[in-house]
């Protein structure tokens, strides 16, 4: 069992940086950086950052950029089995999209304390009411993630 949750540290971490190259691409394009990937069966199906500047579109966030680039690959409207990586913790939307999408796994890089809709202000990923729930971990790379955020608002405030 050990090895296995050894396996498991270092797939999040290794995929979390996946995620963190995608935020990292938002930021250069003027974008807040977040950034997400899909994995089914050890394989990257879906990648996406924020494009909601760009775009002009509120929905734009990686997380739902990423859930509609991992259905059109696999070509199946359910993510069963997937795992979601993503820089910043879902807001109650993308969470909700999550929710729909039947994700089974979501591995988050830093909190939201205003927003954040996977234990942090709301809990829908996980709530019992609902007829799908997602595992939830937290806090892979948190640092990294964090500071890319807060680098970016710094920034735009000077």
């Amino acid at each position: 069992m050990v090895i296995e949750e050894n396996t498991r540290a270092g797939d999040d971490e290794r995929y979390m940086r996946e995620a963190l190259k995608e935020a990292a691409q938002a930021a250069e394009e003027g974008e807040v950086p977040v950034g997400a990937v899909i994995v089914k069966d050890g394989q990257i199906v879906a990648r996406a950052h924020n494009t909601i500047e760009a775009a002009r579109r509120s929905s734009a966030h990686a997380e739902m950029l990423a859930i509609e680039a991992a259905e059109a690959a696999l070509g199946a409207k359910w993510l069963t089995g997937a795992t979601m990586y993503v820089t910043l913790e879902p807001c109650s939307m993308c969470a909700g999209a999550m929710v729909l999408a039947r994700i089974s796994r979501l591995v988050i890089g830093t909190e939201d304390p205003k927003t954040g809709a996977c234990g942090s202000l709301y809990n829908i990923a996980s709530d019992e009411r609902l007829n799908h729930r997602i595992e939830i971990s937290a806090g892979v790379l948190r640092d990294e993630c964090a500071a890319l955020l807060k680098r970016f608002f710094r920034e735009k405030r000077q």
